[in-house]
């Protein structure tokens, strides 16, 4: 039981979260894929313990600690320390939530996860000084990089540990007795089955569960039967979903694995399939046991080695065959991996049908996701058949797509695969279609022999609900990856924008603008100045009387008396000395400019003291006789 804390807890939200940092569905991480969620923003908690004299808004407690994924908050009591974390699923900041950890908690998924046989940072255990100020900050860094690793690692990330500790939510669930209940329905209108045992997370998918069967009359054979739920990509009808359910095993192909039996209802479906002892694709290249975890088979092989060129040419053109049949039908798939890839001697069988029907999310979705032109499930199939191909070769998955340049190859006909289906340029631009692959060299001159005739029949009316479905989860695939498109333009911007050298740009354009506006005001202003002195001077389009002239009186009637005379202006300011050379001739312009401020200078400097008095002899005044 956690020790309660001793203080009073203020809490407070960051002004702002950075939401740019990958982690698990829909951000870019460093290896090219998007993922599912980020710890990306934290509650800064400021924690008043009795132990120590921190005061609220200060020292450690109102500290954040920021990186590429997330910011963290501490809350400390007298008996532990407890690191709040703020996660965020997809790319929309509504869509996060808080939650509480110790470092037992994250010790306790490091030890779950050493199955993988990774080498993962948690920081160290202390058992002295492990409430020192220092020593927590140093901690909080080294678990956010922690959690910065695992959420960056495809496997890990989509396993049920990891989703368990970052999501408690919505993965609180026991999948695998919800499993056994709907299986335990099953069997009792179905006596002849009898479950031997469960293969515990033998796959990547949470809500698919895996059991060893038999039949009872038939003991010494075995049967795997998986059970899986709907997942957000299921837009059949429930009629039409158990029709094509039930239609699974009717399906003959040589390359595709048999199901002996199949059924469903509206919220499920079970299917049997054989128990194949030498596993699938993804165990040959690994050298794994079937049986065992998944995060143990593929994680970290102890050997990575691809397979032979002659293997390769054999298994991609068988895969490509198949795809093309299911394509033809118009069937759905976009589920290609190597674990769905049954090895049956020397020949390829694809597994996994129902996916598609139930909605299930792909397992490379993460990555092509983020490229709008891989917006089919057709180019779908083509772009994760590059990874497979990619697995064959050099027996790992590449580091990250689309794959600047590819290592040496057993054949270059190999590297023009790839190149076609995982490089920058095929990212952008698009996928080829499997007849086109199906054409190229190193599938071309491959001769596949079988005498098992392909069939699969599929109604009229299920053809055209299929249809629809599909056109549905292109759809959502589309709207997905614009906003993934957007974001990712937003975020570009964001940081554009708030880089140094951006800022110092600006600041050097303002200082331009500023001057540039400061110029053109002052020479409207001088030029709005002259233009209304032009229109004062001239009148009525006469010339400019002189100062020293009188105004001559008026004749608009005898009986207006004449105004009085003006006064004289005072003498003109003494000109500067003439110069010896010849002066420039002045514009216009500069004219008027001396003529208003000569103007201007007799109006401030008049004196009335100068005025001579003047006799004047008016000779206008009416005579009486």
């Amino acid at each position: 039981m956690k020790p309660e804390r001793s203080g009073p807890v203020h809490t407070r939200p960051l002004a702002q979260a950075s939401t740019t940092a990958p982690c698990l569905v829909h951000e870019s991480t460093g290896n090219g894929r998007v993922s599912y969620y980020h710890a990306v923003g934290i509650y800064a908690c400021d924690h008043v313990a009795h132990h120590i004299h921190q005061q609220p808004g200060t020292g450690l407690f109102h500290r954040y600690f920021s990186s590429s994924r997330s910011l963290m908050g501490i809350v400390v009591s007298r008996n532990a320390v407890e690191y709040i974390i703020r996660v965020q699923r997809g790319i929309s900041v509504e869509n996060s939530w808080q939650i509480v950890r110790r470092y037992s908690d994250f010790d306790l998924l490091n030890n779950s996860l050493q199955i993988a046989g990774l080498s993962l940072p948690l920081p160290p255990k202390k058992l002295i000084g492990n409430m020192d100020r220092e020593f927590i900050a140093e901690r909080q860094k080294g678990l956010q990089n922690y959690l910065n690793v695992i959420t960056t690692n495809h496997i890990l990330s989509n396993c049920e540990l990891v989703k368990k500790f970052l999501d408690p939510n919505n993965y609180s669930a026991n999948y695998t007795e919800i499993a056994l209940q709907q299986v335990s329905m099953f069997f009792r209108s179905e006596p002849k089955w009898e479950v031997v045992e469960p293969l515990k997370d033998i796959g990547w998918r949470i809500r698919k569960k895996y059991f060893l069967m038999k039949i009872k009359n038939q003991p010494k054979e075995r049967l795997v039967l998986s059970w899986a739920d709907l997942g957000p990509d299921k837009y059949l009808s429930d009629k039409d979903f158990q029709c094509l359910i039930k239609l699974l095993p009717s399906c003959l192909h040589p390359y595709i694995y048999r199901v002996t039996f199949a059924t469903a209802n509206e919220s499920s479906t079970l299917l049997i399939r054989m128990f194949n002892e030498k596993g699938t694709l993804k165990d040959l290249i690994y050298k794994a046991k079937p049986k065992d975890p998944f995060l143990k088979k593929y994680c970290n092989p102890k050997k990575i080695q691809g397979l032979e060129l002659q293997q390769i040419k054999t298994y991609g053109r068988q895969i490509l065959e198949v795809l093309k049949f299911l394509h033809d039908k118009g069937f759905p798939y976009g589920h290609l991996h190597a674990s769905n890839v049954m090895l049956d001697g020397d020949t390829c069988r694809l597994l996994d049908l129902e996916n598609s029907l139930l909605g299930l999310p792909s397992f490379y979705r993460s990555y092509f996701s983020q490229f709008r032109k891989i917006n089919t499930l057709e180019s779908v199939d083509v772009h994760c058949f590059g990874h497979l191909l990619y697995e064959m070769t050099y027996g790992r998955p590449p580091d990250s797509v689309p794959v600047d340049s590819f290592p040496p190859a057993p054949s270059m006909a190999v590297v023009a695969v790839l190149e076609s289906t995982l490089s920058c340029e095929a990212c952008k631009n698009g996928m080829p279609t499997v007849s086109r692959l199906l054409q190229m060299p190193l599938f071309s001159d491959v001769l596949l022999t079988t005498s098992e005739k392909p069939q699969f029949k599929i109604p009229t009316k299920l053809k055209e609900a299929l249809r629809i479905a599909k056109e549905c989860i292109e759809k959502r695939l589309i709207e997905e990856q614009k906003q993934i498109h957007q974001h990712r333009r937003l975020t570009r911007a964001q940081s554009h924008h708030g880089s140094e050298e951006e800022r110092k740009k600006r600041k050097i354009l303002a200082r331009k603008k500023s001057k540039r506006s400061a110029l053109e005001n002052s020479e409207e202003h001088s030029a709005k100045y002259s233009n209304s002195n032009n229109s004062a001077g001239s009148g009525a389009s006469s010339p400019l009387t002189s100062p020293s002239s009188p105004t001559p009186p008026s004749t608009s009637g005898i009986s207006a008396l004449p105004p009085p005379p003006p006064p004289l202006p005072p003498p003109a300011a003494p000109l500067p000395p003439a110069s010896t050379e010849a002066p420039a001739q002045l514009s216009p312009q500069a004219e008027n400019g001396v003529s208003r401020g000569a103007l201007l200078s007799s109006i401030q400097n008049f004196q009335k003291g100068t005025l001579r008095k003047a006799e004047t002899c008016d000779h206008s005044a009416p005579k009486i006789g």
